[in-house]
């Protein structure tokens, strides 16, 4: 998004996995007032906050089928209409989205619909599981070291030793980026020098 044309507008992400069914329209289209219980005031939903910028649905099996039909019509016809308004919006978006699960068994299993699934399958990016592509442990270890401890204040960023190291890279990550993340987490909160050993890892790290 930042090196692209749509940079001066806003990235809007959302994951559809954390927001409750009856509520996830509202989110996207936006609703006017007295539509509902506790819609007290008119709002404009993530597709009308992302015109001119990129919206990036997370986690986008996790919407419901009528919030798919909606979402099909919104990307066919771009214009977006608030919930319990008369009038079309136009907008202008660009769609990234994401999901862990394999959509095509989805449509298949009637889960996610095939119009929606075609329509989003513009550009497809793969992203391996961490435990394929060890290569890419030492380079996410050391992002995260120099993140966290920026954000913890470290005046120097530590490092691991080298038989750290080792464990780090053969370990099978079985929670891929995110648990390596907490990894780098854990041995920051515990070790207080500039190097970080074994000792300084989880239990099942250092046990293996």
């Amino acid at each position: 998004h930042t090196m692209s044309s749509r940079r001066d507008a806003a990235f809007v992400d959302i994951n559809c996995s954390a927001i409750p069914e009856t509520l996830i329209e509202a989110e996207l289209f936006g609703h006017q007032r007295g539509t509902f219980t506790g819609a007290h005031e008119n709002r404009s939903g993530l597709f009308e906050k992302a015109s001119g910028g990129t919206l990036f649905l997370d986690e986008v099996d996790a919407l419901n089928l009528s919030a798919q039909a909606k979402l099909l019509r919104v990307l066919q016809e771009r214009t977006v209409r608030r919930i319990g308004a008369r009038a079309n919006i136009a907008i202008d978006v660009r769609i990234i989205s994401a999901t862990n699960c394999d959509l095509a068994q989805a449509v298949a299993s009637g889960r996610f619909r095939p119009d929606l699934y075609y329509r989003l399958r513009v550009l497809p990016l793969h992203l391996p599981e961490l435990c394929t592509r060890s290569g890419d442990v030492s380079l996410l270890v050391e992002h995260f070291l120099r993140v966290k401890s920026e954000r913890q204040g470290r005046t120097t960023v530590p490092h691991f030793s080298a038989d750290a190291m080792r464990t780090l890279n053969e370990y099978p990550w079985p929670g891929n980026v995110r648990e390596l993340e907490n990894v780098i987490e854990y041995a920051l909160a515990l070790g207080n020098g500039e190097e970080l050993g074994i000792e300084d890892l989880p239990l099942e790290l250092s046990e293996s």
